[in-house]
């Protein structure tokens, strides 16, 4: 029971998933139909992503890369700079959460070792509005973004279009914040750089650009997956073991619950009625609710407008804590290193995702009114 409550303490958005598709289940029993709720497409082409980041994780690409370029500078701000703009461009290549889970501990471990761990909180919440807002450029940047991409069949053409304006305002509100800081000399204690394995990163950067041809629909979905799980399981299968498989499997439970859901006569009238005015707003404030995730998954559903649902299940993601699982990670990390600093942080990130997501908010409502 009290593994049971930590489980729940620390993955709210897979339980809330698995408990809401489960109740539907009474309302629509489990037959023949549920197999077309399933988009697998999206499930394998963020598999294949996740296990690929992982391997490279795993050989440490990504932080001795980020390290490098970090050392590289002489100042707390441009130090500072470097790890959030680190963290929205890999948060375009890696995807939102990965991108967290690779430079939250360079952060800690640049700010502890130069004695400026004060700035954990904003530098932590602007890594997290980096990760959440730099990876809507791209389809596989957010899981969301993977998902849309595919169910509404997307160009290229036509999503980036889309995204650009609000990536664009983004990306100039975060280099304002980070103008703010004190340009304090930096003086780094220890370097703690380890060692990388040329020879399969090189096979793991060729996997993965296979991995972004199967989401771009160059190749089929399952030679891309395929291609990963065997080169893997010979490369290396620890990768495999530490997917998020906690993350497919919230897709698949709100695919059941979005599926059965429009099933549901009296509620789908409900819903699409909602859905079928503002939809910008409508999914912004689910995300507040119920996080981007669901909330793509869920609205896809009814008759909604996909390029206003598309930019506000990204924009969405800044707000409350739960309103994107990024958010939730940054918030267990800061955690793990400030036990005693929570308000501190909490005040920080509600003061600056609240801002950004009402400026961003009133700025995709007038595009959205443009001709």
């Amino acid at each position: 029971m009290k593994k049971a409550a930590v489980f729940i303490r620390n993955n709210p958005v897979v339980t809330i998933a698995v408990v809401a598709a489960a109740v539907t289940c009474f309302f629509v029993p489990p037959d023949a139909l549920y197999a077309q709720y399933f988009d697998l497409s999206t499930l394998s082409c963020l598999f294949c992503t996740l296990a690929v980041i992982s391997a490279l994780k795993n050989i440490n690409f990504f932080s001795n890369l980020a390290r490098r370029i970090v050392l590289s500078l002489h100042t707390v701000r441009s130090a500072v700079t470097a790890l959030i703009f680190i963290t929205y461009i890999g948060s375009m290549i890696i995807a939102n959460d990965m991108a967290l889970l690779t430079f939250l501990p360079l952060s800690f471990f640049v700010l502890d070792s130069t004695g400026n761990r004060k700035l954990m909180p904003v530098t932590f919440t602007l890594q997290t509005l980096a990760a959440n807002l730099g990876g809507m450029l791209t389809p596989f940047g957010n899981p969301q973004n993977l998902y849309l991409y595919s169910y509404y069949s997307f160009s290229d053409a036509e999503f980036f279009t889309v995204m650009l304006p609000p990536f664009v305002l983004s990306l100039i509100m975060i280099a304002a914040c980070c103008i703010l800081i004190k340009p304090r000399p930096l003086t780094l204690v220890q370097d703690g750089s380890l060692p990388t394995d040329n020879r399969r990163a090189a096979l793991y950067i060729a996997l993965f650009a296979l991995c972004i041809a199967a989401v771009f629909r160059l190749i089929p979905y399952w030679a891309a997956l395929i291609a990963t799980v065997a080169v893997l399981l010979f490369a290396d299968r620890s990768a495999l073991a530490h997917v998020d498989y906690l993350l497919l499997l919230t897709f698949c439970a709100f695919f059941v619950f979005s599926g059965n859901l429009s099933r549901i006569e009296r509620l789908h009238a409900v819903i699409d009625s909602l859905a079928s005015g503002d939809t910008l707003l409508l999914s912004v404030v689910s995300c507040q609710l119920i996080s981007n995730v669901p909330t793509a998954v869920l609205l896809s559903h009814f008759s909604v407008v996909p390029q206003q649902l598309l930019m506000g299940v990204n924009i969405g993601g800044a707000g409350t804590l739960i309103a994107s699982l990024a958010s939730l990670i940054t918030f267990r990390e800061y955690r793990r290193h400030e036990p005693r600093g929570t308000k501190r942080y909490l005040l920080w990130f509600c003061l600056l995702n609240f801002g950004f997501l009402l400026v961003l908010l009133a700025a995709c409502e007038l595009l959205c009114r443009l001709p």
